[in-house]
């Protein structure tokens, strides 16, 4: 889960972050002495807000990614028009060429 320069990526930050709250909640509720209903409850609540975590990361991830297809989207427009141009010039070298031959 590291990019080529060696740092973590935001994906494999966030999984670690969530796998450790999963943990430690799991390691809390197992040694804390409460009822069952209590365990129950917090149980839930827990459910509650991690899945409410993961949507905030779900929507942060399409976010990301949405924004990284428009970057390449316009990258490559630029670049289309960049190698259109060379085309065109490359051509007009040719003609310009043909015709002094001629």
């Amino acid at each position: 889960m590291a990019d080529q320069s060696g740092n973590c990526s935001g994906v494999g930050v966030s999984i670690a972050f969530l796998s450790g709250a999963v943990l430690g909640a799991v390691a809390a509720i197992l040694y804390a002495p409460r009822s069952g209903e209590e365990t129950r409850t917090a149980l839930r609540g827990y459910a509650r807000r991690t899945e409410e975590e993961m949507l905030e990361k779900a929507r942060e991830i399409r976010k990301d990614i949405s924004e990284t297809v428009d970057e390449a989207k316009q990258y490559l427009r630029e670049t289309e028009a960049t190698i259109a141009a060379a085309l065109a010039a490359g051509k007009d070298a040719f003609k310009k060429e043909r015709a002094d031959r001629a």
